[in-house]
């Protein structure tokens, strides 16, 4: 941005210093009236001309600097998407890690309650069956 101040300024003063400049050298040469003014409209064709050709070149600057932007902003949104891409990979894969060891381990808790579950069954069928002897022996 400071780049842009500083040229646009010196390609202001460039072009009002030429033109000044011009002028007076033309108005303190010692020459006709007719000479004087064919030598003022040649030097303001002279500075027309060059204003054009800075235009030009500051529309193909401003071209090319279109450009690079376009081709900047394109290459971060593509390096964007990639790292969404990737960050979105690896929550879902660290979430199904995750799924799975839960899964898992509330099978083995499951499968710990039916065993205990199973045991209090033996247990208490055998102490049926002791007190159905007792009552037997009595």
């Amino acid at each position: 941005m400071s780049d842009n101040v500083n040229s646009k300024d010196f390609l202001i003063g460039t072009i009002l210093g030429a033109a000044v400049g011009a002028g007076l050298a033309l108005m303190l040469a010692p020459k006709a009236g007719k000479e004087l003014r064919e030598d003022i409209n040649e030097g303001a064709l002279k500075v027309k001309e060059r204003a054009y050709e800075w235009k030009d070149n500051a529309q193909v600057k401003g071209i090319d600097w279109k450009e690079k932007a376009l081709v900047k902003g394109n290459e971060w949104k593509d390096k964007a998407v990639q790292s969404t891409s990737e960050l979105t990979k690896t929550v879902s894969q660290k979430t199904q890690d995750l799924t799975n060891t839960v899964q898992t381990k509330l099978q083995e808790k499951r499968k710990k309650e039916d065993e205990a579950l199973e045991a209090a069954n033996d247990v208490a069928e055998q102490m049926e069956k002791a007190a159905d002897e007792l009552e037997k022996e009595k």
